[in-house]
Formats: structure tokens, C-alpha cells, sequence
């Protein structure tokens, strides 16, 4: 064989193998943790033996990604106007610019809720049919500032939600604030309350995307603001009356999503929903919330609506951790099991087991990560912002928030809650698709998502005592490294 032939096969040779090689991943990776890291920037990691591999597959896509936030409260709004103007803009910025969280979907309350200063309706003249005396000042005081003010920050925008907690009493059976159900005389003025809630608002220069029907139609104990219905009901006010409603008067973009309440009852309610076409035609998703157990995501409910309706959405609207006053400065208590919830003290006996003592920072990450990983595609969480006693509310349901406040001297603490958000809301942009995270060690929870941009965002989380080596192989590169004990970690791959 001629020598020109023999280095043209010893070349071919070496391309081919160098195309086998692995090479290394270059990643950004960002780390919260019981230890001390706030979102910060990890370069060097530690050698651990018994590296486990996550492989991630962007072929293989799952969900559209809606998008991750926080809800906008009457408190939350007040307490912003009783801080210095530079630190409400310190944490307007921190939820909403470019270089702080920047939250993509929203939240808000239609009429007060528990998280309002006191009871209150846009429409409150009793008989008001056509409601000629619809106002929304109750909200320009501190609502609607707090929402124009974060709108000005953000880059990108966000979606809002709305979510009514009750009607005006005087449309309800038993006239009153707190539980009863809508009279069905007054289904066509309940609907009409939407179509000129979304024009007051239009009017302040808030565009709303979309509705929830009900925020927990199966009620709160009677504790505060509340309306009930039957998932048969609330479908049949939604086909009868509000989708209609909304469409005849050009509405018919803004989406409509059922339910609104805990994971456990929601095969009932897309059962309902999407029994046939014409149940399903107004409904465009469906809303959840955690408060039905503080650990377990219920994946197979989550996995049950999807089938159900494939092509809706599948929203998370609500979470918070309830019934703790907020801890303050502390934040080696939110990665301690010390925190309780409701169901802690009361629920049912047989179902106690569903409410252990657990670390607020680890149910956020796991919440969310076991969420992205059964078809849910929006994230919302409850309150931006609390006082110390995790309120004003009218109703003494105290709650954490990720930003807690006193105002008195004109302190802010970012809670751990607040970093963990934001390992979701900044590195998942609204459009990511969320794609195939393969991973060999169970006590590792993994998430992963490719943005609009093609960037890939992974998010690792270890809820163990010891930190954990892993290699992340996205086809022929890979990158071994380390996470803490106790934390979670966004790798960013551009």
C-alpha cells in the first residue's frame, strides 16, 4: 500500500475517533443551599467518588412551559406602600426585572380574599342586574399600583390570572361573605362581572390573560371569602353562561381554567370538565393546588388530567406554606422539619399521614420539580409579599411569603423561598419545552427544560444531609460535578 494511502486511513482514523471522544459540557451552575448559597454561582466542585449520570434528551418533549410567579394581594400591594420607596422598588425589581426573578405568571384576586384588608366587592349595590355600579376603586389604592409598578420592570412581561374568591352576598343563597353557593338567577350577572372586570382593568392599563372560575369551589372550612359549586356546576356555568359571556363580548382569547383547588378531588373535576365537546369547548386548562398533602405531588392525578385533555393547560395557582408565622432572618430553620401546615393539627385522623412536619424549602423544590416532571406547565405561587405575623389578613390565616417585611422599620428578608423560586422563574422561560432528564441515583430529583433561546435549564435537587457528585451527559459532552447536601442547583447549557 502506497504511504499516501496509509496517511490518508491513519487520518480518517483519528477524525473518527475524535468524534467518539467525550467532550466537556459548558455549563453555568447557580446553587442554593442550606450551607449558605443564595443563587450563587458554583466554578469548582468537590471529587466524589460514585459519580451517578443524569442524561438529558432534547428530542424527547414534554409540556409547553407557561410560566412561574407569584400572586398580587391586596396585603402584599399594602405592605409594598408602607416600605421606603427604594426598598418597595428593591423587591418590585427583584420579583420582576431581568437581572431578580423575573416572573413570568401571575396571579390576582377578583373582589377581596383572605389576604385583603376586609371584605369588598366590585359590585356592591344589591339587585344590580347589569351592573351599571361595577367599580374597581377598591383596588387603585394599592393593587393596581403594585401591579403597573411591576410592569414597568419587566422586560418580558407576565401573564395575570384572575380568580374570584365569592360573589357579592347578595348574589349568593345564603347572603354572605363566606361560603353558600351562586343563586342560579344570578349566573348571567356573575358572568357579565368578569367581562367588565377585564375592561376596568384594560381601562388602568392591565391586560388580563385569563380567569380561574372559582378559587376553591369546594370551600375552606368556612374561614373566609368563599363560593361553592359542584364540579357539574361549575361546568355548567362555564358552558353556559361565562364562556358564552366572554365570547359575545370579543373575550373569547381569555383563557378559562376549572377547578382551582387541591390535586386529591381533581379526576371528579376533568372528569366533568372534559366529559364531552361541549363541556370541554370553554375550558382551556385546568388549575391545582398543594395544600392536599405537604410532600406528596400526586403524580397520578396530575398524570390522569393530562390524559384527560392533553392539549389544556395544567396550571399550579396556589401554594404557600400555611398556618406558620413567618421566621425571620433565620434561614436555617426553612431547611429544617419544623414547619407544620393546616392538616398537621386538623385533619382527619386517617389522613394525618399526608401532613408530616417538613422543610419549607425542601416542599418548594420538590413541589415544583415533581410538578414539571407530570405535565404541569405554570407554577404560581401565593403571597409576594408578608409582614412578620404573615399577614395583614383580615381572616388570621397566617402564611409565609418568599419576601417578608416590617415595615415599622423598614426591613426586608429574602427568604430561602424566594431563591428557589427563582431557580425556576429566571432560568425557564415561557415557550421552554420541557424535555427528558434520565437519571441513575433515586435520591436526586430532576427537572430539565430548552428554552426559546436553546438554551437547556437543569434543575437538580438533593433533599440528603450529603452533598452528591453526578455527570451530566447531553449527547457526546459531558460535565462532573457536585452538589451540596441539602440544596438545589440550575445548570444553565447555552
Amino acid at each position: 500500500m502506497h504511504l499516501k494511502s496509509l496517511c490518508s486511513i491513519l487520518i480518517l482514523f483519528l477524525i473518527m475517533s475524535s468524534c467518539n471522544e467525550i467532550k466537556p459540557l459548558d455549563v453555568t451552575v447557580y446553587e442554593t443551599s442550606e450551607s449558605g448559597n443564595k443563587l450563587t454561582q458554583i466554578n469548582e466542585f468537590s471529587e466524589l467518588d460514585n459519580a451517578s449520570i443524569i442524561k438529558l434528551d432534547p428530542e424527547t418533549t414534554y409540556q409547553t412551559i407557561t410560566g412561574f410567579g407569584g400572586a398580587f394581594t391586596e396585603t402584599s400591594a399594602y405592605l409594598l406602600n408602607q416600605m421606603s420607596k427604594e426598598n418597595r422598588a428593591l423587591i418590585l425589581n427583584a420579583y420582576f426585572s431581568e437581572d431578580g426573578a423575573q416572573y413570568s405568571l401571575t396571579r390576582t384576586h377578583m373582589n377581596s380574599c383572605d389576604f385583603s384588608l376586609n371584605n369588598y366587592s366590585y359590585a356592591p349595590v344589591a339587585d344590580d342586574v347589569n351592573l351599571e355600579h361595577f367599580s374597581v376603586q377598591e383596588d387603585k389604592e394599592d393593587l393596581i399600583p403594585m401591579i403597573l409598578d411591576a410592569m414597568a420592570v419587566s422586560k418580558d412581561g407576565f401573564r395575570i390570572i384572575a380568580s374570584p374568591w365569592t360573589a357579592s352576598p347578595w348574589m349568593k343563597d345564603n347572603n354572605h361573605w363566606v361560603g353558600g353557593k351562586l343563586l342560579p338567577k344570578y349566573y348571567d350577572t356573575w358572568a357579565l362581572f368578569f367581562s367588565k372586570y377585564v375592561n376596568a382593568y384594560k381601562k388602568e392599563g392591565i391586560d388580563i390573560w385569563g380567569f380561574t372560575v372559582e378559587n376553591e369551589p369546594l370551600g375552606n372550612g368556612n374561614n373566609w371569602d368563599s363560593m361553592h359549586y359542584t364540579a357539574e356546576e361549575m361546568t355548567q356555568f362555564v358552558q353556559h353562561h361565562l364562556g358564552p359571556k366572554l365570547e359575545a363580548d370579543g373575550k373569547g382569547d381569555l383563557v378559562i381554567l376549572g377547578y382551582d383547588q387541591n390535586r386529591e378531588e381533581l379526576k371528579e373535576w376533568v372528569d366533568s370538565m372534559y366529559k364531552d365537546e361541549a363541556s370541554s369547548k370553554y375550558f382551556d386548562g385546568t388549575a391545582i393546588h398543594w395544600y392536599e398533602s405537604t410532600y406528596d405531588y400526586f403524580p397520578d392525578a396530575l398524570q390522569y388530567a393530562h390524559q384527560k385533555a392533553p392539549n389544556k393547560y395544567l396550571i399550579q395557582t396556589e401554594a404557600c406554606v400555611d398556618a406558620e408565622v413567618p421566621v425571620w432572618n433565620n434561614d436555617p430553620w426553612y431547611w429544617k422539619k419544623e414547619a407544620t401546615d393546616w392538616g398537621y393539627d386538623w385533619r382527619e385522623e386517617e389522613k394525618k399521614y399526608l401532613h408530616p412536619k417538613y422543610a419549607p424549602a425542601n416542599r418548594y423544590a420538590r413541589d415544583i420539580i415533581g410538578c414539571l416532571n407530570n405535565w404541569v406547565d405554570g407554577w404560581v405561587d401565593w403571597n409576594m409579599v408578608l409582614d412578620t405575623k404573615g399577614g395583614p389578613n383580615w381572616a388570621k390565616n397566617w402564611c409565609i411569603a418568599p419576601v417578608i417585611v416590617d415595615p415599622q422599620k423598614d426591613q426586608i428578608y429574602f427568604t430561602p423561598l424566594y431563591y428557589i423560586m427563582a431557580h425556576f422563574s429566571k432560568f425557564i422561560r415561557p415557550g421552554a419545552k420541557v424535555i427528558a432528564a434520565n437519571k441513575t441515583d433515586n435520591d436526586l430529583m430532576v427537572a430539565a427544560a430548552k428554552n426559546p433561546d436553546n438554551s437547556i435549564s437543569v434543575i437538580v435537587f438533593n433533599e440528603n444531609k450529603t452533598s452528591k457528585s453526578f455527570e451530566l451527559h447531553l449527547g457526546k459532552e459531558s460535565k462532573r460535578m457536585t452538589i451540596s447536601a441539602q440544596a438545589i442547583q440550575t445548570i444553565v447549557i447555552n
